[in-house]
Parts: structure tokens; sequence; C-alpha cells
């Protein structure tokens, strides 16, 4: 442990200690006699004299001291029982300090920071110790008020936790704290929250052995000596992707309720956040489920007969263990097999023992648990409380069945392949009917030669039984590395199916009617995969029943593609396969309308190379094996859990492990890394791997066999499967001189995977499908086995030999990392579209627009950030799902309600006016103005368009946006009156300076001008030329008003001479409908023409008569200082509104 420093004069008094390491800095040394095998006469005398001395005397074995060149006196920084708890002291002292130290030219200096240093390393050790007790310590409330006192951020950005920790600049360290809260990185006394971290990472330089940097868009810092460096930088990952996720793809990324809310957000919580993702990930588990208890205990292994130490994990369902080594043994019992849990007698070799008996007459025995009386009790009430559930859901559905018609409400339908699909009937019966056998078993050919595959089926299917002997069967069967080796064989057809359903660790849901519809109260059971199917079949039904009626995008997609799904397989060339697609297809479409199907069709159209292999064919393949429900389920686990994020709008799963896979690259291959300059080329070429589990590019045999490997291992298996082929083909790589050589060396080697099947017979028919629709197309080479083949089992188990120490945990924190640099990405790609849309019709420099783009989305963000009363995300999310399609996702990416503009406008506006009120008048207006799709929101475009009229137009433009600002729709209270104005107006704009049109500009009436004036009045204020200004508006006035006065009297005029002839028709006794209408229409347009008008024409004539007011609005404006001032403000200015609303509120 680390000690206060302590003076030692005599650093080798008496010969008392021997020095095992040293460096200039420090040494560690160990008292002599101990440990030492040969029993010296001077180290029996140390032992004897440490021996004698009273318990609260004795000395250490271990310490660590701290020397300064040229002193004779050292500095006991650091002691300890065991060697391994000093080398730990050692080793951080190495790491962070040592090469620090050789900055300070005073050799006094150093002990003064090294001294320093370690107090503060005491001081975090009873901070953690008093936060770990306490909820609330006053380290912690300290820590906070310097974090508001520092920042001026509003109460709602709440404090997560803070570390002491060194911020480098160049090469100088400097001592603070790290602060870390919902949305910002903090340190001492700047914010690190205004700019974006893009990417986050652990290196070592000459100076910092072990650091973390921060990567911005616009810089990187790095800091260490952190106390411990591996928790504060799994925060710091976990909160900026909490962060990302939360604000920049709220509904395309799946994100748990509590991160939703940034209040509830604590250290805790994120640590408790990780261990639940991890264990979710680990046993793939449905992402409702909750984790409530980890113990560590062990469980008894009848294959091994001894105990298997390892870790309980017990959730809403299911019972969880995992043996210390990841993957050496893994354990899953869903509490609807458990009978009871029972506490048994505890003994020397069986403490606190623990068995759990389940339907299948097995039981489990568990011991060491600690805290066991609390456990079982726990696990008991809910066992109980689910018990009861279910026995209500199972006895409401049976009431239900006995009130309801006796006719089933779908058809058991028996396989017949001489159906033909010209008998209309039986055609619309198919549509209705759900499978109650998988595919393969009515379309398996009996191909010549086939005799071999028959036999290695057989011996497949007998080491299974035996395998079920051993280690059980169902969902609750130890899985081990045995199973695992006869995953890599490949499953047998007869088993595949079922053991799909076991090894993906499915939850299923069963949802049953609402017992109480007004209540809107149902009853949600997780049921695991290889349970009875019963109590959920209705679940799928219903949803067949309810989405094979509708037409909608997603089913017009799965039409399109349904003849392109395995097209060559006998089972879909009949229309039994092609309704059973269908049906699941349409099913899942309607269960995750956010996934759907379209979503997949969007994705592939993004990868055209890929578009025909997606959502449909891993259908295909799962309907082969697996009944129609359970193919619908496990199509559920595939694109809900084990590939998380992989089907929503952007892709983002897939491009995360494929960033994830880079670095594995990196790491595992770092030769083929150093030799292939753009590893990001490799990964794209294996993009189509992640997406499609190598259905894509493998043989169907070997790439059916991968699929087995994926629903045991999960995602693993695809990361140790792609970096095992490109070990094999490292040779060939390195050599290789461009990226679409690369491509054919993988290409032509996947092609030649074969399996044991297909060694011994031709390819199936889905195997020359599959090989056709990839991008190789060589299905030719499948016919036949060929000398250079590989085979597909061996290069599983090569993949598991090499590769299979990557773990789950590894991989969920490298996705966590990735995912942070995946999003930023795509925020930049966002950025760069958004510009590209909106420069052609700006003149301002791309940089000055870039930077304004920048102020636009930081002033959406800081809304979600601190939960701004304006409802800025509803608004934004109401605009996304009714605004007008047409629209590009690029264009409608951000957009600013009207304080969020009234905050920017205040920051920008080229003249800000002396009147706040006046001020606010115009804001309003401006908003109005440019609120185009009348929605209550701001475009980036729009907001640009009106900025470069302020600041790179000429003067005539410039009078032009303050005219509109004071006629409809810049006034609020006429908007109703010239809707139809206003679209005519916008129309004229739009086309303004592509045809070069000079369009007419609505008249103004009096009240209006007499606005505009007092606008005009308010820019002037505090301009050097202010007084002549003043006078020359006045002369503008007063001319403006004369006109108007004059056209008012030329038209009153007219009018009387008009209403006389008529009063001389009207004495007329016979008068035609018509021209009594007309009459009518005359009278209305009199009426108008009697109100005070001026023009847009009349009244930019009359400035221009002005020198003064010319210069005035022909004087350049400096938009770049404008905008730099704008970055400064922007945060201190929001953060204090919002807090001053917080505080009236």
């Amino acid at each position: 442990m680390w000690l206060n420093p302590e003076e030692v004069l005599l650093k080798n008094a008496l010969k008392l200690w021997v020095t095992e390491r040293s460096n200039q800095f420090f040494l560690l040394q160990r008292r002599r006699g101990h440990g030492e095998p040969t029993s010296r006469f001077t180290g029996l005398l140390v032992g004897a004299l440490d021996t004698v001395l009273d318990s609260n005397a004795r000395v250490a074995p271990f310490r660590i001291l701290l020397q300064v060149p040229g002193s004779q006196i050292s500095w006991v920084i650091a002691s300890g029982a065991a060697l391994d708890e000093v080398k730990k002291h050692w080793d951080w002292l190495v790491h962070n300090l040592l090469h620090s130290l050789s900055v300070f030219e005073n050799k006094e200096d150093v002990a003064s920071f090294v001294k320093g240093k370690v107090k503060g390393l005491i001081a975090e050790e009873v901070r953690g110790r008093h936060a770990a007790q306490e909820e609330d310590p006053g380290k912690f409330r300290e820590a906070l008020r310097k974090f508001e006192l520092h920042f001026s951020l509003p109460s709602s950005e709440k404090l997560v936790t803070h570390y002491s920790c060194c911020c480098w600049k160049g090469r100088v360290p400097r001592q603070g704290f790290l602060f870390l809260s919902i949305n910002h990185m903090a340190f001492y006394s700047f914010l690190l929250g205004k700019e974006e971290v893009t990417r986050l990472e652990r290196v070592s330089t000459g100076l910092m052995t072990d650091a973390i940097r921060v990567n911005t868009r616009k810089r990187q810092r790095e800091f260490s000596m952190f106390l411990n460096l591996d928790e504060a930088f799994g925060v710091i990952c976990q909160l900026a992707d909490v962060a990302l996720r939360r604000l920049l793809d709220s509904e395309g990324l799946e994100l748990d309720r509590v991160l939703q809310q940034p209040a509830r957000i604590t250290k805790r919580i994120l640590e408790e956040q990780a261990l639940r993702e991890y264990v979710l990930a680990l046993f793939r588990l449905p992402r409702g489920e909750r984790l409530h208890e980890v113990a560590s205990c062990s469980v008894w292994t009848p294959h091994a007969r001894c105990h298997t130490a390892g870790t309980l994990y017990t959730t809403d369902s299911y019972l969880c263990f995992s043996s210390r080594e990841e993957g050496n043994c893994i354990l899953l019992i869903p509490l609807l097999e458990v009978l009871s849990i029972e506490k048994a007698e505890s003994t020397s070799l069986l403490p606190n023992p623990v068995i759990v008996s389940v339907r299948t007459k097995k039981a489990f025995q568990l011991i060491e648990l600690q805290d066991r009386e609390e456990l079982v009790e726990s696990l008991s009430s809910r066992l109980r409380a689910l018990q009861w559930r279910h026995s209500m859901f199972r006895s409401s559905k049976d009431r239900k069945r006995s009130v309801s018609s006796p006719t089933p409400y779908y058809y058991t339908f028996y396989y017949d392949t001489g159906y033909s699909d010209e008998e209309e009937i039986e055609e619309q019966v198919l549509r209705n009917t759900v499978n109650s056998e998988a595919l393969m078993t009515a379309f398996h050919q009996n191909r010549p030669g086939s005799n071999g595959n028959n036999s290695m089926e057989q011996v497949k299917e007998r080491l299974w039984e035996d395998h079920f002997t051993e280690f059980g069967r169902g969902v609750h069967m130890f899985r081990t590395e045995k199973i695992q080796r006869l995953v890599a064989m490949g499953i047998p057809e007869s088993l595949r199916g079922e053991l799909w359903m076991t090894l993906s660790g499915k939850g299923e849901r069963d949802v049953s009617e609402c017992l109480n519809k007004a209540g809107s109260t149902c009853l949600l059971q997780r049921r695991d995969a290889s349970s009875e199917l019963e109590s959920h079949q209705g679940y799928y039904t219903g949803l067949v029943q309810k989405s094979m009626g509708h037409n909608n995008l997603a089913t017009e997609e799965i039409e399109r593609d349904l003849h392109r799904s395995l097209p060559d397989h006998p089972a879909f060339q009949n229309p039994t396969g092609i309704a059973a697609l269908r049906r699941v297809l349409t099913a899942y479409a309607h269960r995750n309308p956010k996934i759907g199907y379209c979503q997949v069709s969007v994705l592939f159209a993004v990868l055209p190379q890929y578009e025909c292999v997606s959502m449909n064919i891993l259908a295909s393949v799962l309907l082969l094996y697996a009944k129609e429900e359970e193919a619908f389920w496990l199509l559920v686990a595939v694109c809900e859990r084990m590939l998380p994020d992989y089907f929503n709008r952007r892709v983002i799963g897939a491009q995360v492990d494929q960033s994830v896979f880079e670095e594995l690259i990196r790491e595992r291959l770092p030769e083929l890394a150093e030799h292939v300059p753009e590893i990001s080329a490799l990964s794209s070429v294996s993009l189509s791997w992640f997406l499609t589990l190598f259905l894509s590019v493998l043989p169907f045999q070997s790439a059916v066999c991968v699929v087995d490997c994926f629903f045991f291992h999960g995602i693993k298996a695809i990361f140790q499967l792609g970096l095992v082929v490109l070990d094999v083909n490292a040779a060939q790589l390195t050599a290789s001189t461009d990226d679409g050589q690369a491509l054919m060396i993988l290409t032509s080697f996947l092609d030649q995977v074969g399996s044991e099947e297909s060694s011994c017979s031709p390819s199936s028919p889905a195997a020359a499908e599959l090989t056709t629709s990839s991008s190789s197309g060589s299905s030719s080479n499948t016919d036949s086995p060929t000398a250079g083949r590989t085979n597909i089992t061996d290069l599983i188990n090569n993949s598991y030999e090499k590769f299979g120490d990557l773990t789950v945990r590894h991989i969920e924190k490298l996705r966590c990392r990735h995912r942070i640099q995946v999003l930023q990405a795509h925020e930049d790609t966002t950025k760069e579209n958004a510009l590209r849309l909106v420069t052609p019709d700006v003149s301002m420099s791309p940089e000055n627009l870039s930077e304004v783009y920048d102020l636009f989305k930081t002033e959406h963000f800081i809304s979600l950030y601190w939960g701004d009363s304006s409802s800025a995300a509803a608004a934004e999310a109401a605009a996304w799902h009714y605004s007008d399609s047409s629209r590009s996702f690029m264009e409608r990416q951000y957009r600013l309600d009207r304080p969020q503009f009234k905050s920017l406008y205040g920051l920008l506006v080229l003249w800000p006016g002396d009147s706040n009120q006046h001020s606010d008048t115009v804001a309003n207006r401006t908003f109005t103005l440019l609120d185009q799709g009348c929605n209550n929101l701001v475009t980036f475009r729009e907001f640009a368009g009106w900025l470069d009229t302020l600041y790179c137009e000429d003067l005539n433009e410039k009078i032009r946006l303050l005219y509109r600002l004071h006629i409809p729709p810049g006034v609020e209270g006429e908007v109703k009156d010239y809707q139809d104005q206003l679209k005519q107006m916008l129309q004229d704009l739009a086309k303004e300076k592509e045809k070069d049109v000079e369009k007419p500009l609505p008249l103004m009436n009096q009240g209006q001008f007499i606005q505009f004036c007092k606008t005009l009045y308010s820019l002037f204020h505090g301009d050097p030329e202010e007084n002549d200004l003043f006078q020359a508006i006045a002369t503008v006035t007063s001319l403006v008003l004369q006109i108007g006065e004059a056209s008012h009297r030329g038209h009153s005029s007219g009018s009387d001479i008009t209403s006389q002839e008529e009063e001389t028709r009207g004495s007329h006794p016979t008068r035609v409908d018509g021209e009594s209408g007309r009459g009518d229409a005359s009278g209305e347009d009199r009426s108008s023409e009697k109100e005070w008008t001026v023009s847009y024409a009349q009244i930019l004539a009359s400035l221009l008569t002005e020198q003064a007011l010319v210069n005035f609005f022909e004087k350049p404006a400096d938009l770049s200082a404008k905008i730099a001032e704008a970055k400064e403000k922007q945060y201190q200015q929001r953060a204090g509104l919002l807090t001053l609303q917080h505080r009236t509120s």
C-alpha cells in the first residue's frame, strides 16, 4: 500500500534490506531473510528479530524507496506483505512517473513532486473507500462544488465522477482533476465538452508509458498518472458512448431506458450497465433482462467429476453460470424450467450448498455461495412470481380457447412436392399456413453418391447422442470445449434446428391477449428457445394473421425478393417454401417496424454488390433446418440480440464490428497490418462476412457450418474465422499490389473451402445458388472437389486454436470504444453532405460555412444536453415523422426551434440594435420568415441563406430582406391571410437566382412601414455615424410618406370618378348577374386601393438618395470574427439562460 513519505537516513542500515530492483529514482527492497531458500545466519537473525517484535512494530517484508541522486536521504513511499502487491506500485511508478521526472532540472523538485503525487494517491484511495461506503461522500460534494464553480454549467449537467490525474501540455504535466459529467469532460479549468470526442485510446509514448488520449476534431489531449487507469478509461468510454447514442441517433440505436434519463446516470449505474451488457452478450439473453445478483460459486460438473469455479449471474428469468476462464464451461437455466431452489446442509467439503432442480429430473449443485440465505430467498421469490404469472397466462389462454370457434385459425400443412402453383385456392391456403416441419425434411434430395454423406450424418448423430447422455440435453446442458469440437464438425441436419434454438440462448416472448384491455395490462413471459412452443405459438400465428392482409413498403420489398432467395433450391422453387418465407418476413416486419424489412433493403442499396444477400437469405436458411415458428424466433434472436444495431437505418452495428475487426487485425496479425497500408480495404472486403455470416462467400454446406458456430459462440465466431482466413492468406495478401488483387485472393480461397459432405459428393443446389449470388460467381468450382480444397472443420478448429482467447468481454469493450468513432464518422459525412447541398446557394467561404454549421449543431445539442423547455428534441422528432418525405435525410438532420434560433440569432446578427424588445421582435419575424415548412423549425439551409444575405449580399438584397420582415409572413398576425401569397413567394425565391428574374414583392401598408422605420432606427444605435444616419433615415421616411400620400390621393380621386359612372349605369332597370358579380369585385378592389401603400422599389429608391445609408449597408462585415466571438460566448450565454430558466420554473 502507499505510505505517507517517511525519511530514512541510513538506506541499508545493518544490512537488513536486499535491493530487488532499482533505477535512478526508486528502489524496491526485500527484507533480508524473507523468502530466502537458504538459512544464512544473517537471514535467520533478521527473521528472529521480526518474529519476536510486537505485531504493531513488525516491518512489512517489501518496500519502495524514493531516492534523489546525490542525496543521503531517502523516503519510504510504499510497502507490502507480498511481492505482487508491491510490484503493482512499482510498475505504476515506472510507467507513470519515471520518464516525466527527467523533465525537472532541480532534483529537490523531483522529491516534492513525487511526495505530492503519492499523497494524492493515498487521498484518492481513501475517497474511493468512502464512496463505496457512503452514497454522497464529502469528497464528492467538494468536487461537485469545484465543478460548478469552475465551469458554470446548469445544474442538470450532472457530475458522474472525477479522477486525480495529469494533463500534458507538451512535455510538462499539469496536475489536477478530470471531471466526467453526463455530457462533458472537464479538466480543472477548461471544458473539453465544447468539442465532440471523436476517438478514445490508450497510448504509450516516451514520457507517458500508459495514458488516455482524447481526440476531438481540432486537437488531442493526453491524461496520465491515474490511480486506476482501467477504471477511468472504461468510464470515459461508457459516457461518450451513451452520450453519442442518446444525442446522435436516439431512435436508431438500442439504449437501455435508465441510460436515456441523464439525471439518473451515476458511476454505479455505469458499472452495473457494463456488467449487464457483458452478461447479455455472453449468454445472448433478451435485451429486457435485468441483472439481479452476481455471486462467486462453484458448480458440480458431472462430466469432469469435480466442482468448477466461476460466477453465477441471476436475471429476471435465468440462472447463468460461467467458469473463471470464459468459455470453458457455461450453464444457462431458465427459471421456468426450475422446480425448486433449496439449501442443503453445509459441510467442510461442500460449504454453503444450493440445489437447483429442473423439470428434466436433473439437479445442479452450487457451493461456496456467499450470502446464501439472501440469494436463495430472492430466487425463490422470483420463481414463485414467475410460476404464478405463467399459470395465470395459461388459464387465461385456455378460457379463450374454450369460448372461441372450434375451427382453428391456422392450418397445419403436410408437404406435397407435387403441388401446382396454378391452383389459386390452394395458393390462398398456403398464404395462411404455418408449416410444422423444416423445409429440408420435405425437399431433401437423394443425390448420387450421397451414401457417404448419410454415413457421416449418422456418425455425427451418434456423437451428439453420446454427448447428450453425458452433458445433458436442452438449454441447460453444460457447454464445454467438447461441444465446441462437435459444432466445428457441423451439426447433423436432423438436429440442426433443435440445436440452433438451444445454442442461440434465445429468450422468446409469450405475448397473451390483454387481460385488462382498459388498463393495457399484458403478461410478458420469456421462454427459452428449446422450451415447449405451445404457450407462444399463438403469438407468431397472430402476427401472421395481422400482417398478411396489409400492403406497405415492407411487404412490397418482401414480395420483390421472395424469388431471389436460394432460387436453385427445390424448397424455394415450390409455393410452399415461398409462402413460408413470406410469412416469416412479413410477421417480423410487423413485429418490429423500426427494423422491418425495407430498412435492410436500404442497407443493401448502399452496398449493391451484396444486394441479393440480406434478411431474406438468412430467413431462407433458417427455414431449411428449423420449423417455421422456430425460424421466426431465430430471426428475432439474430436481428435483435446476436447482431445488435446491424439492421437500423445506418447499419451502425456492422460498421462498428468492422472497425473492431480492423483493430483485431492490428493486434493479432501485426505483420499483415504492417505490410498492408490500408487495413480498411481488408475490412471492407470482409463486410459481407459479417452481414451475411459467410453465407454469401462460402459454398453452402461450409457456410451452414459457420452458422452453427455463430449460434454457439455468437459474433465471436465470425471474428475468429475472419482472422484465420486472413492469417492463412497473409503471405499472398502482403504480396498483393492493390485492393482488387487482395479481393481475388480471398474470394478464390473461400470458394475452395469445403465440408465433410462436399468432399464426399457434389455440392447441393443451394451451394451453387449461393456462390452464384455472391460476388465471386464461382458455382462451377464447387461441383467437384479440388486438390487445393480447405476443409471448413479444419479452418474453424484453426481459428479456435489461434484466436480462441478472444473473449466476449474484450469484444464488448472494443465495440463501446469504436462505436464512438463510427458515429462521429457518420457525423462528419452528414456535415459534408449538408455543406455540399448548401454551398451552391451561398457566397460565404467554405471555412465560414463549416463554422456556422458547427454553431448550428452545437445550439441544437445544448438544448438536448440540459433539457431546454423549448422541447427541441420533441419538435425535431415530430418534424422527422411528419415532414415531407421528399426531403433528404441530410436536410432534416439538425433543425432549430424558435428559442434556439433566437439564441443563435443574437450571437450572429449583423445589426444587434439598441432595444432588446424590438430586437426580439425582429428575431421572431426572421424565424417566421425562414420557417418555410411552417413546422416551427428552421433548417440549416434556411439559416445559412439568411446569414449569407446579411454578410455577403449587396445593398439591394439586404433591404429586400428587411422589407420582407415587415410584410407577411414576417408579420405573424397576418400569416393566415397570406398563405397562398407565401407559397407563391417561396416558389419565386427558389427560381430567382436561376432565372435572374425580379419578382414583385407585396405592397407595404402604413403600419408596416412605421415598423420598418423603427427597425432601421434601431440598427444605427452605437454606429460612429449615428447622427448622420438618423438624419438620413428621417429624410427618407418623410420622402416615402409623401410618396405614399400622393399615391393614396391618386387612387382616391380615381375611385370617385369610377363611382359616379357606376351610379349612372345603376339608373338602368335591367342588369346581368355576371355584371353584378363583377361590380362587387370592383368594390373590393376599391376598398383595397383606398389603403395607404408603398412598394419595395419606392423604398429602395428613396434609401439610395442618402449616401450615409448606402455606406452603412454596403460597409463590409467580418463574418469570421463574428463566428469566433459567437463560439466563445455560445456555451456561457446558453448555460446562463438555462440556469436562470431552471431556477424560475
